[in-house]
């Protein structure tokens, strides 16, 4: 059944697919501000915008669950169409051209380019070291002191990863690649935009 709408449009993410994406990032939100708030005394103003140093100290690490398993959702449901083939290899060796919205020479992309697919993965190993590290740091009576030492060094670092991940994520979606915002907003792009960007995936999503 083709996914293509008579208006030119077609269905890049599911409602779900939508839902859990945002619920990711609105937990990624909170986990990552209080978790500077914590970090840095220049950030402790960020703690003021959700209760507090006692409110955050206690809803960090639960809300650093709640994104881990948010993230968890997305993970298996994607993991699938995440894995690295010999184009995304060659994708990204050029990707210096996406970034600057110029595809001339890269190879088609499928559902997800290789940019998008090595943001994916790095988060993934991010989310699983901070979710480790994070729960050695709210217990460390019961870790080994070297263990203890481990997590302090790994967590903040994996913390730059994420964080630093998710900023290149925003500024590709909303300033690098018109377009692509409305597609986890509205679930919809435009046919041109779909070939242009990943004509892989809207040849095989386009036929009868």
């Amino acid at each position: 059944m083709s996914a293509t709408h008579d208006e030119g449009r077609i269905e890049r993410f599911s409602a779900r697919e939508r839902t859990v994406h945002w619920l990711a990032a609105l937990s990624f939100v909170y986990v990552a501000a209080t978790g500077l708030s914590l970090w840095s005394h220049k950030l402790l103003w960020l703690a003021t915008l959700f209760g507090g140093g006692e409110a955050i100290r206690w809803g960090h690490p639960w809300g650093g669950i709640v994104f881990a398993t948010i993230l968890g959702s997305l993970f298996f449901s994607w993991a699938r169409q995440m894995r690295i083939d010999s184009d995304d290899r060659r994708w990204l060796r050029q990707s210096h051209r996406y970034a600057l919205n110029d595809s001339t020479g890269l190879p088609e992309s499928g559902r997800f380019n290789a940019g998008q697919k090595m943001l994916f993965w790095a988060q993934a190993v991010a989310t699983v070291a901070l979710f480790a590290s994070g729960l050695v740091m709210w217990f460390p009576s019961t870790a080994p002191r070297g263990l203890t030492f481990a997590a302090l060094l790994i967590h903040p670092l994996a913390a730059v990863v994420s964080i630093g991940g998710i900023i290149v994520h925003i500024y590709m979606a909303v300033a690098a690649i018109p377009g692509s915002l409305r597609a986890m907003t509205r679930g919809w792009v435009s046919t041109d935009w779909a070939s242009s960007h990943h004509a892989k995936w809207y040849s095989k999503m386009s036929r009868p």
